[in-house]
């Protein structure tokens, strides 16, 4: 394993990247916060297997025993996944829990920075951080779209979940100069719908189309992230109908509860979860396991020969 002070690069992946083999990066949040046991690791180990399968280096990103590490072993994502006291870690995050010696599950915008670090330039996700309902006055916003603005990595994410401020997250994204594309879609969409209701900037129709906006943008100098919105299969996302009703009603049970500020999500979450009697769970997973399939695809594209 090579190693910086503080981060750690397995010999697997720093030998892949060194040849210009495929490499994924992939997230650990979903493993520590996102999903339950024994489901969490049983996702990060079918994840891993989809990439190998393909003949892609899988890059599992997390923090373990305050060691940044990109291309965990099985046991240490077992480690992670059973913690009782796993951080979740943000960028800002990283020089608490590696400081204080302790684990973490890496988001977005850390597993985005290290991979970076180490190299690596597909990263697949679930869904990325937006801004929250309400931003206007509690000014909640993910950090993933800060850190996407200065770190140059396609990222393949369903979207954004349909509990956010949709319309908002793509203004800022837009802001923040990050190249947003549409997988065989127009519509943006909403983690466990296709369609969130607002249009994508730009469409792609294939791994190799994605590959060629990757090189044109490096090309350029530019320094921020494409973002890869891969909508869920058509047969696997949330009734519509379902979806709607269930969001309003979480919204409304949020305002009269008072719920507000960096409550509001996991409440919304909790409250889908339960209307839908766990099939968010399952749509969750589908989303995970085709941004992982579609990233591999996307990084193939781009070790191969230019056109």
């Amino acid at each position: 394993m090579s190693s910086s002070s503080a981060v750690s690069v397995s010999a697997e992946v720093a030998r892949a990247v060194a040849d210009g083999r495929p490499v994924v990066a992939l997230e650990s949040t979903i493993i520590t916060h996102g999903l339950p046991r024994p489901r969490n690791l049983a996702a990060a180990a079918e994840a891993e297997a989809l990439l190998r399968d393909a003949g892609v280096v899988p890059a599992t990103v997390g923090v373990v025993g305050g060691r940044a590490v990109v291309g965990l072993t099985g046991a240490e994502l077992e480690r992670l996944a059973a913690g009782e006291r796993v951080e979740k870690v943000s960028v800002r995050d990283l020089p608490v829990v590696v400081a204080r010696g302790v684990d973490g599950g890496t988001t977005v915008a850390a597993t985005a920075l290290l991979a970076h670090r180490a190299g690596i330039g597909v990263f697949a996700t679930g869904g990325l951080g937006g801004v929250h309902r309400g931003a206007a006055t509690t000014f909640d916003e993910s950090a993933d779209l800060v850190a996407l603005a200065g770190v140059p990595i396609l990222v393949v994410s369903a979207g954004v979940k349909s509990i956010l401020d949709v319309p908002a997250t793509l203004e800022r994204l837009e802001t923040l100069n990050v190249t947003v594309l549409g997988y065989r879609t127009d519509a943006f969409p909403g983690f466990y719908v296709r369609d969130a209701g607002v249009p994508v900037p730009a469409r792609v129709e294939d791994a190799a189309g994605a590959a060629a906006v990757v090189r044109a943008r490096d090309a350029l100098g530019l320094r921020s992230a494409v973002l890869l919105a891969n909508p869920i299969a058509a047969e696997a996302q949330l009734d519509v109908g379902e979806h709607r009703a269930v969001l309003d009603a979480a919204l409304a049970r949020a305002a009269e509860q008072g719920i507000a500020g960096h409550d509001t999500t996991p409440f919304l979450l909790d409250h889908v979860h339960r209307a839908t009697q766990g099939r968010s769970l399952e749509v969750n997973l589908a989303v995970y396991r085709g941004n992982v399939a579609l990233a591999g695809e996307v990084a193939t594209a781009l070790s191969g020969p230019r056109p």
